[in-house]
């Protein structure tokens, strides 16, 4: 990709149209490595993944250097309530470390440091070009998000907040309501685990699809294949 100066942001956003697909290694794990988070991204975007979502500015770096598509970054801290990227100062991070896209928690839920609209309003005001995507967990999430200025509204935390339970797969009643009412690009996130799930979703007028763990976490597909052998 060209210097982020010379990208606009719709074509960030145009080019984020499609499978997206997250690369992401939680701490200690072998597989957790930026090295190995670049080359992950590479093998995605060689299947056809039009963009790749990464979590921490050193993996959003990696990822940054490796491939030529849109990187969805974040930053992970902690690990109850608001954790990605919880504050204006983690949305700047990750802007700086070279994210085409920022991920931020668009829930109501207590937040590190500033509101979802204060670092969707930095990342406009001093990284034009880079995107906002609002990782909501309800409708009234995604409604918020999209009047605080978000580019993309995902349904990323479906069944991750106390506002939803916790579906087996995506949470088809949310979709399609945010489908109904959401008039920016929609991403559906979440538990996407089968391709004959992916077809259903994208059956909907949605933006992109993101799929991580059934593409690229093979501790948890090992697990899938080993409970039915236990």
């Amino acid at each position: 990709m060209t210097d982020q100066k010379d990208i606009t942001l719709e074509g960030i956003i145009e080019a984020s149209r499609g499978l997206i697909v997250s690369c992401q290694a939680y701490p200690g794990e072998p597989l957790r490595t930026p090295e190995v988070t670049a080359r992950m991204c590479q093998a995605v975007v060689e299947g056809g993944a039009v963009a790749v979502r990464v979590q921490g500015a050193t993996d959003i770096q990696a990822a940054r250097q490796a491939v030529q598509v849109p990187v969805v970054g974040l930053i992970k801290y902690g690990h109850d309530g608001v954790y990605i990227t919880p504050s204006v100062a983690h949305a700047r991070a990750c802007a700086l470390a070279g994210a085409s896209i920022v991920a931020i928690d668009a829930t109501s839920r207590p937040r590190l440091g500033g509101t979802f609209a204060d670092a969707c309003r930095a990342i406009h005001e001093e990284f034009p070009g880079v995107a906002v995507m609002a990782d909501c967990g309800s409708l009234d999430d995604a409604l918020s998000a999209e009047e605080a200025g978000a580019d993309l509204i995902g349904t990323t935390l479906a069944g991750y907040t106390p506002d939803r339970p916790k579906t087996d797969g995506p949470d088809f009643e949310l979709i399609d309501a945010v489908c109904e009412r959401i008039k920016k690009p929609i991403v559906v996130e979440g538990r996407i685990h089968t391709v004959a799930q992916l077809a259903e979703v994208w059956q909907r007028p949605i933006h992109a699809a993101c799929v991580g763990t059934a593409i690229t976490h093979p501790t948890s597909i090992t697990r899938w294949f080993t409970e039915v052998v236990k």
